[in-house]
């Protein structure tokens, strides 16, 4: 459909919510539209194969500027950008890190400490990461408005 799945996931206990969020293949903003269009394409296969007993909700998004890091390319794509991650287990004595995103492998992902050190993330133990939404962060993603725009000049 055009689309790249950034993250899937079941929230609640009572009241389900299956949360999908997605990136256009291009790098262009998601709009209200494609979200329609892929809960719509979802919500058919959901309704075939019906894989939930009782009543759930579909929420379709786009990742947003401030989005989380899931992927090895999402790591890569936004290295460079400030970055929180909470982690499963403890690393080098903490769970809660912030820094610079460097990069990742299939492994672990890297970030610089605001102390200047540098640290490998397991990847498979991050509980929760995402960007911090910064001034930098804004402007390097503006291009995704002008691509959408159709304004990109390159």
């Amino acid at each position: 459909m055009g689309y790249e799945l950034v993250r899937v996931a079941l929230l609640g206990k009572q009241a389900l919510t299956l949360q999908i969020m997605v990136d256009r293949a291009d790098g262009s903003l998601i709009n209200v539209e494609d979200c329609e269009q892929i809960s719509h394409a979802v919500s058919a296969v959901m309704d075939v194969h019906d894989p939930m007993e009782g009543a759930w909700t579909l929420e379709v998004s786009s990742a947003g500027i401030d989005r989380p890091l899931v992927r090895v390319k999402d790591w890569n794509r936004f290295a460079g950008h400030l970055t929180k991650v909470e982690m499963m287990i403890p690393i080098e004595g903490r769970r809660r890190f912030s820094g610079i995103a460097l990069g990742a492998d299939e492994q672990n992902a890297r970030m610089r400490l605001d102390t200047g050190s540098e640290v490998e993330l397991p990847l498979s133990e991050i509980r929760k990461a995402k960007l911090v939404l910064t001034d930098s962060l804004i402007d390097a993603c503006s291009h995704m408005v002008n691509v959408l725009s159709g304004s990109e000049t390159e």
